[in-house]
């Protein structure tokens, strides 16, 4: 099947069919006014990026949701390159969890791209009673039609890494995805790889005590993860933990190489500024090391006497080449070619991006960054507390795709500041047909 077939599901046949894949015209962005001065509900931002537009660089829709503080955070789809082989499928649903309310909002960006409307709600008791699980973080579609969602915590605000299955089309929660009694201490994010029948988990930290802001003495008290945890994707059985100890402290997105059959990814740790690389070893277990340090900087006045990188957001291309991540405290962007797995060499850096940079998205052909500089809006009033009065903004660099290099577009700024009801947080970026940290091939 090539990716222009008739009778093709969503997505692309090939990450490298992907990478030609139309150009991003329209993306979609969780905007939070959770521990802000406004007293509004969250919303899902559509904003127009297409350069030839009139209303470039403008938000075009705004869908507000029907509560207050849920805390909208990052989205998925009902269906993705994983379902690339059904025609039955289509990506026409944006599932958007939110990580405080636990609510699962579905969103119908099918009937108008430009306009998404919400076509569902999924409540906190159905993840509380059905599940034993709350704080929803990412979610993936898989093949099977069904969307699985990691969890953070049980309903009571302690950690708690399992895996919430909706029904793919009803949008109903199926039950878990790990077995009774095997959630793991912490859940973060996930991503899975069929071709070697696995899945990896990452930690974040328990709810509670990340909810109000970041204390350093949490991670002392045991409240915080370090580990990643390799997954049966068969059976759902936890094979191995790997703990990255204190320097892989709090690993966030796990990203593996797009490429079905590697056996190898990458994971950010935020707390001390590493990039861990995962891989399979030859007699097929799983295991971690480090290749990536970003060094702290000595700072006074500070909640720490150094101040770490906080890697917060990872992402590769599509062609497996480059990685690119945030330092969200340290105020740049970098990119590192990996095409030498072990040894990834820094060839390009943003810098002086105003609050942080912080969620990343990739065009298709590699050649556009997105970022937003929001991480969590009570971490952001703590870190850059200038951004709940100023709200954050979204801005574009151009690639260098051949020799590597990061250059900021002066003619592309969102600014959510000037919200209609007041700035606002804007966090993740989607874009309607799929990118590099949303769809999975098989």
């Amino acid at each position: 099947a090539s990716a222009n077939c008739s009778g093709c599901g969503p997505g692309y046949h090939s990450p490298l069919d992907a990478m030609k894949g139309r150009r991003e015209e329209i993306v979609y962005l969780p905007c939070i006014y959770r521990n802000t001065d406004i007293l509004k509900p969250d919303y899902l931002a559509t904003v127009d990026i297409d350069p030839k537009s009139s209303t470039y660089c403008q938000v075009i829709h705004r869908l507000p949701m029907p509560n207050l503080r849920d805390e909208l955070h990052h989205s998925g789809w009902n269906a993705c390159s994983s379902c690339f082989g059904d025609a039955s499928k289509k990506r026409n649903r944006l599932i958007l969890p939110a990580l405080i309310s636990s609510r699962i909002y579905v969103v119908d960006v099918g009937t108008n791209p430009r306009a998404p409307q919400i076509h569902k709600i999924v409540e906190p008791i159905d993840l509380y009673w059905k599940c034993g699980l709350a704080n929803p973080h990412t979610s993936h579609c898989l093949g099977s039609g069904q969307i699985m969602i990691s969890c953070m915590g049980d309903p009571c605000g302690n950690g708690k890494g399992g895996f919430v299955l909706l029904d793919g089309e009803t949008f109903e929660v199926v039950g878990n995805w790990e077995h009774p009694g095997e959630a793991v201490p912490f859940g973060y994010d996930f991503w899975y790889q069929p071709r070697h029948n696995v899945m990896i988990s990452s930690e974040w930290g328990a709810p509670k005590s990340l909810v109000d802001g970041f204390n350093p003495a949490h991670v002392k008290e045991g409240h915080y993860g370090s580990s990643l945890h390799i997954w049966d994707w068969t059976t759902h059985r936890r094979l191995q933990t790997l703990d990255l100890g204190e320097e892989g402290a709090i690993p966030l997105e796990v990203r593996f190489l797009h490429d079905p059959d590697a056996t190898e990814g990458y994971v950010g740790c935020a707390l001390q500024g590493t990039v861990f690389r995962f891989y399979k070893t030859p007699k097929g277990d799983w295991a971690a090391e480090k290749v990536i340090s970003v060094p702290s900087k000595k700072v006074e006045g500070w909640a720490l006497p150094e101040m770490p990188g906080l890697i917060t957001d990872i992402l590769i291309s599509l062609d497996d080449r480059f990685l690119y991540f945030s330092n969200w405290l340290h105020g740049d962007v970098r990119q590192y070619d990996i095409t030498d797995r072990r040894n990834p060499r820094l060839v390009g850096q943003g810098k002086r991006i105003p609050g942080g940079p912080q969620m990343l998205q990739l065009s298709l052909d590699g050649r556009r960054l997105y970022l937003t500089t929001s991480l969590y809006s009570a971490w952001d009033k703590q870190f850059y507390p200038d951004m709940i009065k100023e709200g954050s903004v979204m801005m574009q660099m151009d690639v260098d795709t051949v020799n590597g290099g990061l250059s900021v577009n002066e003619d592309f700024l969102v600014d959510f500041g000037k919200e209609p009801d007041g700035p606002v947080l804007a966090h993740e970026l989607r874009y309607p047909g799929g990118d590099c940290t949303s769809d999975i091939w098989l």
